[in-house]
């Protein structure tokens, strides 16, 4: 059973996403900005005592471990599938960033921006400003408002 603050507040970021090209939207575009920013974060200098230890520690690992804070809060089930998420995009940030091609950050940048787009052009197809423009927090409540379908359509308790 969901926490009354968990109901709450994927009820209030579902309120701005009821049509279906949005949804679609969403389901590209959610992802991939999650990816692009954590890309954009990892890319950020660590102090070398910190790099030093190990190549996980960065910029994108802290925000991560500080995201799963907030989601445990809400739901334990949700923060752990988080968890596999988050340990997914980093395993593939990591991957990219071996490469010799495209650098991480203009990838993850080129990303970004086009992942907004589409995120805007979903608005406007909905006729609904995004949820973040009316609380900053919503921009962690779409992951796990795309999450808790998973859950639902898996019959997983959230």
């Amino acid at each position: 059973m969901p926490t009354a603050a968990l109901s709450s507040l994927l009820a209030e970021y579902g309120e701005s996403h009821q049509n279906p090209t949005n949804k679609l939207v969403h389901w590209v575009c959610v992802p991939l900005i999650m990816f692009s920013l954590l890309g954009l974060l990892w890319c950020i200098p660590v102090p070398y005592a910190i790099a030093r230890l190990s190549p996980w520690l960065n910029w994108a690992t802290l925000v991560m471990l500080l995201a799963v804070v907030y989601y445990l809060r809400l739901s334990v089930p949700l923060a752990i599938g988080m968890v596999l998420v988050s340990t997914g995009i980093a395993l593939l940030l990591r991957g990219i960033e071996q490469q010799n091609a495209l650098p991480l950050w203009a990838l993850c940048l080129i990303v970004f921006v086009a992942a907004w787009a589409g995120q805007f052009w979903g608005h406007k197809v909905e006729g609904k400003k995004p949820s973040f423009l009316k609380d900053i927090q919503f921009l962690l409540i779409g992951p796990l408002w795309l999450l808790h379908f998973v859950y639902r359509r898996l019959g997983w308790a959230y």
